[in-house]
């Protein structure tokens, strides 16, 4: 008998999400900010211009670790248990994850930074919260060999809480601590443990920014500070300018307007203050993009990087959410670190940026961060759903490739499974499991004619949307539905709901087959569980999308 190999050529995989960045928040995509890690992936791999997320955190990260679509996976809004089953607020055990799948197949699982799948994790109320429990699961529990990082969503960058080393608890430890920082460089440590194995690994590196709170080094807001002076009207337009230049986007599709509750940048008063927290938002993706550059790098010390398939997105669009001064935010720190009171909401005379601050960069520039898009994070028009995506792998991905095909994070799964080799598998850990529901766009890396066949799907807070090839029908809850020829008006300035009403009976069809087998609720339904009411609280008292 030949004596087999004991090196397993299947690529290691790589996968970074990032929070609540716009679409045209990084170099490749248009953005002033520099990002030259993630531009690199760009130039040497392939640029897909049409994929899209989930609209927001919770329900995006379900169906990216799962490829089924997040009401299937239990998570059908955000992570408080509503008591319906997909809307539990966890993922279930009708599904696997990633790692839980291509761990099946032999490969070694880590995960660095943000869960946000496994509950309601309230600093008001963490006595309540038992991590490990059915409803709050943890990286640990859903396949991930290791994991650092939080387990619930937003919170300080310099003082995170839910910060886990496995299944224990941790807390930020060094003066110069930074919780962006912490995820990359676990991930590099990662990658320098376990790259040595005869295995491949699979590396889900989940970053918090560029989320809010406003929390940045000043050295890297002093890159930035100044440049948005001339405000968010020029920075739309010269987005803009650089998208139609690159081919991002089509020049026969106009810039959507400024969004009506934003106000023209000649009427701003405070024009140093709203410099400041684009400055350090854009700080914050600069930081990330460092990180990204240190996984890379030690990717190629390791001579890792050519058979590594690394693929980047965001989890939803850019984020119109406004900190009240008078609100609470479930996930604020009252104080430092080192004791000092933390002054939390969009305070006027406070500059963001420090540990004793927590704003918001608010819907004005959540506008210029969506170009040429119109809404936001939440929505399911274009603004909230389009995210950047790239998959950089030079042994099987040709340099400069460009995907323009729709696709979908429930894709992701689907490719994982299919490069790693794997079999996605129809019962796990004695419970059946649902069928996989997206597609490999492993075709497209050397196929520029790709096209994923089946439709795709949202509902999140009532918004709700179906793509079919060219087609998108879309509805912002509670007003009617809207009808888009996606060649030709990306943007969605010019509905043809009352010209076509066939196409519109069509997907409205194909979408209620779709909430009906997929475990939907409508919206006015969920909204009148009793279990919802902490949340409407949260939802109202605490966040707004104007001033």
């Amino acid at each position: 008998m030949a004596e087999q190999a004991t090196t397993d050529s299947r690529p290691n995989i790589v996968l970074i999400m990032v929070d609540d960045m716009g679409f045209s928040d990084i170099g490749c995509f248009g953005s002033e900010i520099k990002t030259p890690s993630i531009d690199a992936l760009a130039e040497n791999g392939a640029t897909f211009t049409h994929f899209y997320n989930y609209a927001r955190c919770c329900p995006t990260r379900a169906s990216l670790l799962t490829g089924l679509y997040p009401h299937q996976a239990g998570i059908g809004h955000m992570t408080l248990d509503l008591e319906a089953v997909g809307y539990r607020g966890f993922i279930n055990r009708e599904c696997v994850t990633i790692a839980e799948a291509v761990k099946g197949g032999g490969y070694t699982t880590l995960m660095s930074g943000k869960w946000h799948v496994g509950g309601d994790y309230l600093l008001s109320a963490t006595n309540e919260a038992h991590p490990g429990e059915e409803k709050w699961p943890i990286p640990v529990q859903r396949g991930f060999d290791r994991h650092i990082g939080t387990l619930t969503g937003a919170g300080s960058f310099w003082n995170p809480h839910t910060m886990v080393d496995g299944d224990k608890p941790i807390q930020a430890e060094g003066d110069d601590f930074y919780y962006t920082d912490f995820i990359a460089d676990n991930a590099v440590d990662f990658i320098g443990e376990h790259g040595v194995k005869d295995n491949p690994f699979f590396l889900y590196v989940a970053f918090t920014a560029p989320h809010w709170p406003l929390h940045a080094f000043d050295e890297d807001i002093e890159k930035y500070r100044g440049q948005y002076r001339d405000g968010w009207d020029k920075l739309r337009t010269s987005r803009h300018e650089e998208l139609k230049g690159s081919g991002i986007v089509d020049s026969k599709w106009d810039i959507s307007p400024r969004d009506e509750s934003a106000p023209p940048w000649e009427d701003v008063k405070d024009t140093d203050w709203e410099d400041a927290r684009m400055a350090v938002y854009a700080a914050q993706i600069d930081r990330m993009d460092q990180g990204i550059g240190r996984i890379m790098a030690r990717l190629e010390a390791m001579d890792l990087k050519d058979n590594t398939l690394v693929m980047f997105l965001s989890d939803n669009g850019g984020c119109a959410e406004f900190l009240k001064e008078d609100g609470r935010v479930e996930v604020a720190p009252t104080e430092t670190r080192d004791g000092r009171p933390v002054r939390v909401g969009n305070h006027r005379d406070l500059m963001p940026g420090p540990d004793d601050t927590y704003l918001s960069y608010d819907l004005p520039w959540a506008n210029a961060s969506n170009t040429p898009f119109k809404l936001f994070k939440h929505w399911t028009h274009e603004g909230g759903i389009a995210t950047p995506f790239i998959a950089h792998w030079p042994a099987g991905i040709a340099a400069g490739q460009r995907v323009t095909s729709p696709a979908h994070l429930i894709d992701v799964m689907a490719t994982c499974v299919d490069v790693a080799d794997t079999p996605y598998p129809s019962e796990y850990d004695g419970n059946a499991i649902q069928p996989l529901q997206g597609e490999s766009f492993r075709p497209a890396f050397s196929d520029d004619q790709w096209s994923r066949e089946r439709e795709i799907f949202w509902e999140h807070e009532g918004n709700l949307a179906v793509r079919q090839g060219n087609w998108k029908l879309v509805r912002k809850f509670p007003g009617d539905w809207e009808l888009y020829d996606m060649d030709e008006d990306r943007t969605e300035l010019d509905d043809l709901a009352g010209k076509l009403p066939d196409k519109i009976a069509e997907l409205r069809g194909l979408y209620d087959n779709w909430a009906a087998n997929s475990r939907v609720i409508p919206w006015d339904e969920i909204l009148d569980l009793p279990k919802m009411a902490p949340t409407k609280l949260r939802l109202y008292s605490t966040l707004a999308y104007k001033k």
